[in-house]
């Protein structure tokens, strides 16, 4: 089965080739070779990749899933808060998903 960071990748080159700017992001905690404690600053469920469309600057947030993966409730809280304000997003687990939210504009495909 294809992890999902190989998955990550791809989408991230698709859409960069889809006339998309896309970020990847990282949430949580590191600790620093000092021991010194280092937070990402986003929030817990944040979506795995952001980005908009160049056509109109349409911002979009992806969080990327194995074929079988599942989305964790602070994933799900995220969504809802996303969802609140009709942000473009959703569950991808291809580049064609990922398409399909970014192309259609679809708000939360994949967390039902």
């Amino acid at each position: 089965m294809e992890s999902e960071h190989s998955i990550q990748k791809k989408i991230q080159v698709a859409l960069s080739r889809h006339k998309c700017s896309v970020f990847r992001t990282n949430v949580g905690k590191v600790q620093t070779i000092d021991h010194r404690w280092f937070d990402t600053g986003l929030p817990q469920g944040f979506p795995d990749l952001m980005g908009f469309r160049w056509v109109d600057n349409q911002i979009f947030f992806i969080e990327v899933k194995s074929k079988t993966g599942k989305p964790r409730p602070d994933q799900i809280r995220f969504h809802e808060f996303l969802a609140s304000h009709s942000v473009i997003h959703g569950i991808a687990r291809s580049v064609s998903e990922a398409r399909q939210i970014v192309d259609g504009g679809l708000i939360g495909y994949g967390y039902d």
